[in-house]
């Protein structure tokens, strides 16, 4: 796979009740300790590690995807009949990212970040373990 999922996030109304039903059904390990409860998700095995938190009351789920060049990327979506949603972005210190859609109208994002793909991230920035990039269904 040329560009590998590294991430995920789940977003909804209540992330409390998400974090404890996720942990339940899945077993994963999920630390909310941290000023936004945002719970992260332990990678164990072969799995990725990802997130598990609220939103704005709205619901998603986004998988990352590490990309070499967000806006390549943009740009080829937008031959393919897609178009951008949120253009490339740079959150300091944690990732380079951008979001589209596509001819469908399911939101997906691609991303960058200043280290290389599936290196670690910084351990204090929450929610974001490994380089990554995004793909997000919208409802």
């Amino acid at each position: 796979m040329p560009n590998p999922v590294v991430h995920f996030e789940v977003i909804g109304k209540d992330g409390k009740k998400l974090q404890e039903w996720y942990s339940k059904i899945f077993g994963w390990k999920i630390n909310a300790d941290n000023p936004m409860n945002y719970g992260i998700v332990e990678a164990q095995g072969s799995g990725i590690g990802g997130g598990v938190g609220q939103g704005d009351g709205s619901t998603s789920v986004t998988v990352y995807i590490a990309v070499d060049d967000p806006q390549a990327q943009l740009d080829k979506v937008e031959s393919l009949g897609g178009k951008t949603v949120m253009p490339v972005t740079e959150i300091p210190g944690m990732v380079t990212l951008a979001q589209f859609a596509t001819p469908r109208e399911t939101s997906l994002a691609s991303s960058r970040t200043r280290c290389s793909v599936g290196a670690n991230q910084d351990t204090s920035a929450p929610g974001w373990r490994r380089c990554s990039a995004s793909p997000r269904r919208s409802r």
